[in-house]
């Protein structure tokens, strides 16, 4: 079986609108917010599936493939956790009811996976025609790794953001919510809620970190069926490690510092690819350390710290 083949490519997106249409049309039909027990019931579902299609991988394509679509979906798992940072941020800023947030995160996540197939499918055709390109990424990683690492952390300012002044611009946008609805009509004409701003903060957000993102994965592959899939499956568990991790998000103090060493050691990897390549496992091995030792040392560093007041990341 080729990873390249057309069948292998159709059966696995149709498998994601399946499951997507599973959580949006029964799952969560109604506007509800989202329990610390049911999104860590819909974590374990994504993360057990993941690793279900690694199984497959790894028998169907061996065990290079298989370590592969780890290291990478560990990768874009860890990244995606920066996401969450800026979400809470975001549906803080705005008050955002918890009812709406789940509803923004879904359209915001379908989104970001048209986005990174475009952006996987441009950077495959680029290194395949340009080897040069793979040093440009490698730079580039380390580059983003030492400024994620060095740069003072930067507050939320929705007011200056460019797209939102465009889409203020352009559309009418109404100053209170109409329940989860992203447009609404007043007075005969077609106007935006604040919902929709959310959303397209959200989106713009996701574009940013795909930017690097997207090099980190091709760091460990390039293979596009797997740089794919294992993007794919990091961003489906996306909305419910938000609800699941967004009260504890100030525990994680290092792991800015943990993932701009990762982001680091695999532009290195890439930039010193044909002078030695280093081998999946060994980069599984690496980037888990990293992790791990990250995660360990902020919550020992941050133990019995209580959480920040609602809203206190807003205005």
């Amino acid at each position: 079986m080729d990873t390249a083949s057309l069948p292998l490519w159709i059966g696995f997106n149709l498998f994601v609108l399946g499951m997507l249409a599973l959580d949006l049309g029964v799952f969560h039909r109604k506007a509800h917010e989202v329990s610390f027990r049911e999104a860590a019931a819909w974590s374990a579902v994504w993360v057990a599936l993941a690793l279900v299609f690694n199984a497959g991988v790894w028998h169907w394509f061996g065990p290079q493939k298989g370590t592969e679509f780890l290291t990478g979906y560990l990768i874009e798992k860890s990244l995606s956790v920066d996401n969450i940072f800026v979400f809470a941020l975001v549906f803080s800023y705005f008050a955002v009811p918890a009812a709406y947030q789940h509803r923004v995160l879904f359209w915001g996540i379908l989104g970001a996976l048209v986005m990174r197939a475009i952006f996987i499918a441009a950077g495959s055709a680029l290194l395949t025609r340009f080897h040069w390109i793979i040093y440009v990424f490698g730079a580039f990683l380390v580059l983003t790794g030492l400024k994620m690492a060095f740069a003072p952390a930067r507050g939320l300012e929705p007011d200056k953001n460019p797209v939102l002044r465009i889409v203020r611009r352009l559309i009418p946008v109404t100053d209170r919510y109409h329940g989860q609805s992203f447009f609404v009509r007043e007075n005969g004409a077609r106007v935006a809620t604040p919902l929709f701003l959310v959303l397209v903060l959200v989106e713009t957000t996701d574009l940013i970190f795909a930017v690097d993102s997207i090099p980190a994965i091709f760091a460990i592959t390039t293979d596009p069926f797997i740089v794919y899939t294992s993007n794919v499956f990091a961003i489906l568990g996306l909305r419910s490690l938000y609800f699941l991790l967004a009260g504890v998000m100030h525990r994680f103090e290092y792991l800015k510092l943990g993932l701009a060493a990762v982001l680091v050691f695999v532009g290195a990897k890439m930039a010193l690819v044909d002078v030695y390549k280093i081998p999946a496992a060994v980069s599984l091995g690496v980037v888990a350390a990293l992790l791990a030792a990250a995660i360990v040392a902020s919550l020992v560093r941050t133990r019995g710290r209580n959480a920040p007041p609602a809203g206190a990341a807003g205005r």
